[in-house]
């Protein structure tokens, strides 16, 4: 495998995240196609050189767009950034069309239903015998495409992969770490999804900036336990794609989870909140598998069955609350 510097990547996903990545790839050169599962708005994007889910931003000349896999087949490197949930699906689509020794960077964030799989586990057996590596941490879409200074892991299962892919992203305002803990890269940024959900019912509810402080810290430390059972290291559940993505993650409404739960905090119901929806919050999606999952390794994770409970009906929203603020009296800070 030469480890030349990469030239071709392909972004499959066309949503804010997928947007900002292309963007941020064009912008370092690199000879870029964005994929759009709709036909139409890969249409819109060239027409207008716009996106739709980046309001004001001009795309970048270099940057190419279509709705066909065929036309990422002499890509290097392909960064996942769909949901989540259709990950299987659309890497399953693609793989065929892919060239052989392409490999996957995943920057979704969170667990499939169901199998209860990590994105890298999906995507092994979805697009098998790749590269694979994962993007997480603390940034928002608008502020990585508009050059604003962000800080990510960037987590390979082989090294030299790492180095590759992050030397093509690197940026005077973007900055991969590497890492080579996927599995702690991954926890981190689908579990903290589900807590920035609790954050923002807390904030929807009133209960003051204490209580979502008391939120953060419990919530971490039952991220770190389940982290930790699946293989994650604790040093980078402490790092940017931990503790960094939840500082960020768990106290902004431009936080989709956050404000998700907001809203749920406010009386809104999810079945209203999802039907409005232009974007997928993917707590939502992993909290019923982040609970299952605490289950099956026997780590309590109050806060995520909560959250949980009450997205499947469970259980009402004052029950839940009342759930976690009566939590028995014990030793230790969580």
């Amino acid at each position: 495998m030469s480890d030349r510097i990469l030239k071709r990547v392909g972004v499959i996903g066309a949503g804010s995240w997928g947007g900002a990545l292309a963007q941020l790839c064009a912008t370092q050169g690199l000879e870029t196609t964005l994929w759009a599962r709709r036909p139409e708005l890969a249409e819109e994007m060239r027409a207008t050189r716009s996106s739709p889910y980046l309001p004001g931003l001009e795309l970048h000349p270099r940057l190419k767009f279509t709705s066909e896999f065929a036309d990422l087949a002499e890509a290097e490197a392909l960064l996942y950034v769909g949901p989540a949930q259709a990950q299987r699906e659309v890497l399953s689509a693609a793989h065929p069309h892919l060239a052989p020794e392409a490999a996957l960077v995943l920057c979704s964030k969170g667990l499939e239903r169901g199998s209860l799989k990590l994105m890298s586990e999906v995507a092994a057996e979805a697009a098998p015998g790749r590269p694979l590596a994962i993007l997480s941490g603390p940034s928002f879409a608008a502020d990585v495409a508009r050059g604003l200074p962000t800080a990510v892991t960037l987590a390979a299962q082989a090294p030299h992969w790492g180095e590759r892919l992050g030397r093509a992203l690197a940026a005077p305002a973007f900055r991969p770490y590497l890492s080579a803990d996927v599995v702690g890269a991954q926890m981190g940024g689908a579990l903290k999804n589900v807590l920035a959900i609790a954050c923002g019912i807390s904030e929807g509810r009133n209960l003051g900036e204490s209580a979502r402080a008391a939120l953060i810290a419990r919530g971490f430390a039952e991220i770190s336990r389940l982290a930790q059972a699946m293989g994650g290291r604790p040093e980078t559940l402490a790092g940017l794609s931990g503790l960094g993505d939840i500082t960020l993650t768990c106290v902004s409404r431009r936080s989709r989870n956050y404000a998700l739960g907001v809203a749920l905090g406010e009386g809104k119901s999810l079945a209203e909140l999802r039907a409005g929806a232009s974007s997928v919050a993917e707590g939502a999606e992993t909290a019923e598998a982040a609970a299952a999952l605490a289950r099956r390794e026997a780590v309590e994770t109050p806060i995520a069955a909560a959250v949980a409970d009450l997205l499947a009906g469970r259980t009402a929203l004052g029950d839940a609350i009342n759930g976690l603020l009566d939590r028995p009296l014990k030793h230790g800070e969580t």
